[in-house]
């Protein structure tokens, strides 16, 4: 029997798909986006464990989109700087529509 190593997370930030057919390996980066940016504060902390700190300030720096506190958060825990990840560095290339 082959049993799917997966986090003890709950369902909240994965509301849009079908939370059981998940690959947590393949679909790494995935999770970690769903979690950081909608998932509860256990989810967090289960999610660190599970990948470790090394994997995810690895992988998170690619995903595509980021709530500012998201952002601000992952900085602060990974010792990292905003313009390490994607979705700042996008962010910046994209003109605002109004100048205020």
């Amino acid at each position: 029997m082959n049993v799917q190593r997966k986090p003890n997370i709950s369902k909240i930030a994965f509301w849009d798909v079908d939370f059981e057919e998940i690959d947590f390996e393949t679909n790494s980066l995935f999770v970690m986006d769903k979690v950081f940016n909608y998932g509860i504060w256990s989810d967090i902390l289960e999610t660190l464990r599970f990948y470790g700190i090394e994997r995810i300030k690895k992988e998170i720096v690619q995903a595509p989109y980021f709530k500012n506190t998201t952002l601000s958060f992952l900085c602060t825990i990974l010792n990292l700087t905003e313009q390490d990840f994607v979705s700042y560095q996008r962010r910046q290339l994209r003109k605002p529509i109004w100048n205020h």
